[in-house]
């Protein structure tokens, strides 16, 4: 990543403001530094070279003070832009992360380890902290500090300048071979810790069916062991930014000393004024010291670079294209549809061809791995087919407008998720202006209303994460309660019934049956309990040779014989 990246001006806003405001405040700050060398060598010639006593130099010390003060407050005011702007920042590229994810979609975020986004969400957009806060101040003042001490030692001696301009680009040369050095370590270290953070997510969410199988204990071997690795990367970079500060002071420091060398010589041959000579020597630790602390504050900032670079790669990720197209209404028809993901040898969906009138439940039936649930998808717009159309009322729906197409579907997939949250909060997630009387009807349409009235506080108890305290055929009557509030023309089902009992099972079939009047539904089914609901069943069945030209759909079956 680049010193000031210009993804982040175009990503986030807030950036330019800040940089305009630390050079701002780095130029009042460079003028300050000024006086005060000014005002101290003023002081010291008076008092020692001129016998001036303190009655003398009021004026002086007061404003040198002042100019101090000055600092404070410059230094404060950099500090409070600092902070409000890497605030800022993160909020928007936290914000600007999640809506790419969700434009990119469930096909995207299959391909991805959720522990690595979470840290990449969390941790990674928090590690800019430092890059804001320490590392941009210093490269404000880097710019401004060193041109403008430069312009005043060069109006007093051309010499000590001459000395100061020859060194200075030292200290950038060995930050740049010192920055390739730590970007590859440190790049490493981001890396393994987004490992650690997606193992140990998935350990902790299957931690129950790792202890069943008795695989807790290799577990916690492979974390203990990537977390050795991820200890021994951040001491390997530590180790160099302790050494990158050690030669960036040493070389300030000589260059400091050839300066002072000069000065003294020629003071003592009296060839410099003292007030010039001191001026020169409190000015010229002051040019190198920007500089240093930004070679210091790079290593700082660091990990935020690095976790910044994965942020803009997920930003930059193509959005899968969409129509515009105004969506018609009529029938949904599969056509010659064949889907291959990407990296397979075979297709999930061979040659998918049937339709779905206007009004009518339709059940897909097959085999696991034919490609039921995969149709679903295609026909949310998640997935592209690798050959064939999805027509929708005769249109193409590569043409047509996602997001019009989408509110017209209601959507129950086969593990329905629940957030933290309330009963009616995660109801009404499928229309969020609901009131309570049409949560409280959608829940009893969807069978609910009796589990959720026994509880102690009814609508308004709070659920965990993914419906933590909820049964299985619970969290699924929630979800269609969730498609009874939404109330849209068409539906789609997978698997509704999937992991339930009996008795749940009956209840969950009788709110389909009752959610499915007048509406447009694709069903995937298991289980024959559900096969009563269609009216008619398609069935898809595993392709043996992925390449043959044959379809592979058989359809229009009648219910009771299809499994």
């Amino acid at each position: 990543m680049k010193p000031i990246d210009p993804r982040l001006l175009r990503y986030a806003r807030a950036t330019r403001f800040f940089l305009v405001a630390v050079v701002i405040l780095g130029g009042l700050g460079a003028g300050l530094v000024i006086a005060q060398a000014m005002l101290i060598a003023e002081v010291v010639v008076g008092a020692f070279q001129q016998g001036k006593s303190a009655g003398d130099l009021v004026t002086p010390l007061a404003l040198l003070a002042v100019v101090a003060c000055g600092r404070a407050l410059v230094s404060w005011l950099t500090e409070l832009a600092a902070h409000r702007a890497s605030a800022a920042v993160k909020s928007e590229l936290r914000e600007r992360l999640v809506e790419r994810a969700a434009v990119l979609g469930p096909g995207w975020l299959s391909g991805q380890r959720t522990g690595s986004l979470v840290t990449l969400a969390t941790r990674g957009v928090d590690a800019l902290d430092d890059y804001f806060s320490r590392y941009l101040p210093q490269m404000g003042l880097a710019l401004v500090v060193p041109v403008a001490v430069l312009a005043r030692i060069v109006t007093e001696d051309w010499v000590s300048a001459a000395i100061i301009v020859a060194t200075l680009p030292l200290i950038p040369i060995f930050m740049m071979l010192i920055g390739w050095a730590t970007q590859s370590r440190m790049d490493r270290q981001w890396s393994l810790l987004s490992r650690l953070s997606g193992h140990f997510l998935d350990v902790v969410a299957g931690l129950p069916t790792l202890k069943v199988f008795g695989r807790a204990k290799a577990q916690a071997e492979s974390i203990r062991r990537i977390t050795g690795e991820y200890r021994r990367a951040t001491m390997r970079t530590l180790r160099i930014a302790f050494l990158s500060s050690f030669a960036l002071e040493l070389l300030a420091t000589l260059s400091v000393a050839l300066v002072a060398v000069t000065i003294g010589m020629r003071l003592v041959h009296g060839g410099m004024d003292l007030y010039i000579g001191l001026v020169i020597l409190i000015l010229a630790p002051e040019a190198y010291l920007p500089l240093r602390q930004v070679g210091a504050q790079y290593h700082a900032a660091a990990e935020g670079l690095a976790a910044a670079e994965e942020i803009f790669a997920v930003l930059e990720t193509p959005v899968p294209a969409t129509g515009t197209a105004p969506v018609p209404s009529g029938s949904v028809a599969f056509d010659s549809v064949t889907v291959r993901y990407p990296g397979r040898s075979a297709d999930a969906v061979t040659d998918a061809s049937f339709s779905v009138e206007p009004g009518e439940t339709v059940a897909l039936i097959g085999p696991s791995g034919a490609g039921k649930s995969t149709l679903l998808s295609v026909l949310l717009g998640f997935v592209r087919p690798t050959e064939g159309r999805v027509r929708i009322g005769g249109a193409d729906l590569a043409d047509l407008d996602l997001e019009e197409w989408r509110s017209r579907i209601a959507w129950v997939p086969q593990r329905p998720h629940l957030y933290a949250g309330t009963i009616a909060e995660n109801v009404r997630l499928a229309r969020p202006d609901a009131d309570d009387t049409a949560v409280h009807r959608a829940l009893a349409d969807a069978g609910a209303l009796e589990f959720v009235d026994a509880l102690p506080a009814g609508a308004d108890t709070v659920l965990g994460e993914d419906g933590a305290g909820l049964s299985a055929g619970q969290r699924q009557r929630l979800a269609l309660a969730r498609a009874f509030l939404a109330d849209r023309p068409v539906l789609l089902l997978d698997e509704p019934t999937a992991a339930l009992d009996g008795a749940t099972e009956a209840d969950v079939v009788a709110a389909v049956r009752r959610l499915a009047v007048g509406r447009t539904v694709l069903l995937v089914v298991h289980r024959p309990a559900l096969l009563e609901v269609a009216d008619r069943v398609v069935r898809l069945e595993l392709s043996e040779t992925p390449a043959a030209p044959e379809p592979v759909m058989a359809e229009a079956l009648a219910p009771e014989s299809a499994l």
